[in-house]
């Protein structure tokens, strides 16, 4: 994996007991992220599946499978709180 390939992943966001946000993704079995919102569970999410696929390239360990490359658009579901 080079610097300049992206990938995208498919988020998954529940409200937790505590009031928190979990996010979970499929591509990435074992990648948790919690945070007090959305958007930080998100956030953190980002910077630690960053951090895991900088991993998986420094060890030359093989990528997971079903890991989708990003083209040069892609579509989002945003939850907004009214």
């Amino acid at each position: 994996m080079s610097m300049a390939e992206k990938y995208s992943f498919r988020v998954h966001i529940e409200e937790v007991e505590n009031g928190q946000f979990l996010a979970t993704f499929d591509e990435l079995p074992g990648l948790v992220a919690q945070g007090r919102t959305i958007e930080e569970a998100i956030e953190i999410a980002h910077d630690v599946a960053r951090r895991l696929l900088e991993s998986y390239h420094e060890h030359g360990d093989t990528l997971p499978e079903g890991l989708r490359r990003m083209g040069s658009t892609i579509d989002l579901d945003m939850a907004v709180t009214a």
